[in-house]
Parts: structure tokens; sequence; C-alpha cells
């Protein structure tokens, strides 16, 4: 479906358990590198309309890329916090991380295509999910996480608060 530039489905999306099927695909690459898992979900999550696969995926890129970050550090906490929140407008997920701190041009950068920060990345993992969460009306992020790290996340349009409803 990516390919081919259709446009994803827009199924009534639970959110957490989303997000809890990817981590349980994760488990064994979180294990591996010795990385501590905590979640934080907010009880009243809507349920966006989406395409379940192409979300999945994101979730899947930002916790894979966090738990690798993590993975190369020596010695210090290997913290992960992977969140979803609701503001009445829209939904954020955020994985939160305590891995290397990317400087502010890098972070400019991480969203486009064939740029990477990992030794033999190719650079598309999070261009990829940028193309899907703005497909979905949603925008993707990244911050410095402090003390040190990074916080990834996107935030999905609540169904009946699009700019369609507005202009309608």
């Amino acid at each position: 479906n990516l390919v081919a530039k259709t446009p994803p489905s827009r199924d009534s999306l639970d959110m957490v358990a989303l997000i809890e099927e990817v981590l349980a695909l994760t488990r064994g690459e979180l294990r591996r590198n010795r990385v501590l898992l905590q979640t934080d979900f907010a009880d009243d999550l809507p349920q966006p309309l989406g395409d379940k696969i192409q979300l999945q995926q994101v979730v899947l890129n930002l916790v894979i890329n966090a738990a690798e970050a993590m993975g190369r550090l020596e010695t210090a906490p290997r913290d992960l916090l992977v969140g979803a929140a609701n503001d009445g407008r829209a939904i954020t997920v955020s994985v939160r991380d305590t891995g290397v701190s990317l400087s502010p041009a890098a972070v400019e950068q991480v969203f486009e295509a064939f740029h990477s920060t990992k030794p033999g990345g190719m650079g598309m993992g999070l261009a990829i999910s940028r193309s899907i969460v703005e497909a979905h009306g949603g925008t993707i992020y990244a911050a410095v996480n402090h003390p040190r790290g990074m916080v990834f996340g996107f935030t999905l349009p609540v169904a009946g608060t699009t700019s369609d409803r507005q202009h309608g």
C-alpha cells in the first residue's frame, strides 16, 4: 500500500491495543538491549480512524530506534516510556528514551529520506513514518529528552475535529 500510494484504510482504532501489540513484538529486542519498558496510557483515549498496520509500523519503528539507541550505551539507565494521551483535539503517542541525545541540527534532519544517525542505517524508517502519519492527518515530531535521550512521537486528529468538519 505504501508503494502504490493508495490512501490508508480508515478503521476505528483502539490505540492502546495497537501499541500493546507492537510492544509484544518488540519484547525480545528490548530484552536484548536491556531496556526497562514502562507505559503510560490515558484512560479516555478516543478511537481515531486509521490504518492499523501502517500505524503499527510507525510505533514499531520508533520503539526499535529507541531500543537500538540505548543498546549502544556502555552504562547508564536504559529506560523507555511509551505513552498515549488525549487533549480533546488529538491523540499523542510518544516514545521517550534515555539513549543518546541528537544535536539540534540532527533533529532538524531526522525525518528526511536517506538521513540516518545509526551506523549502517538506511535513513528510511523515519521518513516513511512521517509519510504514514501525515497521510492520517497527523504530525510527527522529535525532541531532546532531558537529562538525556530523545522523545519521538506523533499526533493523530480525533474524529470530528478534522479540518473537514471545520469547513463543512
